[in-house]
């Protein structure tokens, strides 16, 4: 096999090749980091839109765990 079997971009010259190559790989990353930004900003999205449908009350009620765990069982005396 030739290493022109490898020239995917069909050029000729060794230093343009090279280039073109390195320009080729940079996109095909690019493409991806996009992809990647695009899928996040779609899942912010939704979570804005679910949020955007539960009622105000739940938006302002206070956490209901910090004072779950202050609640203590009575314990059972022993006479």
């Amino acid at each position: 096999m030739s290493d022109q079997d490898q020239d995917y971009l069909r050029t000729g010259n060794r230093d343009f090749r090279l280039t073109a190559d390195v320009t080729a790989l940079m996109l095909k990353g690019a493409g991806y980091a996009a992809i990647f930004c695009c899928v996040i900003g779609i899942a912010y999205a939704v979570l804005v839109g679910i949020s955007a449908i539960l009622p105000e009350d739940s938006k302002f009620a206070p956490d209901p765990t910090p004072t779950s765990f202050l609640i203590e069982e009575a314990a059972p005396t022993l006479a």
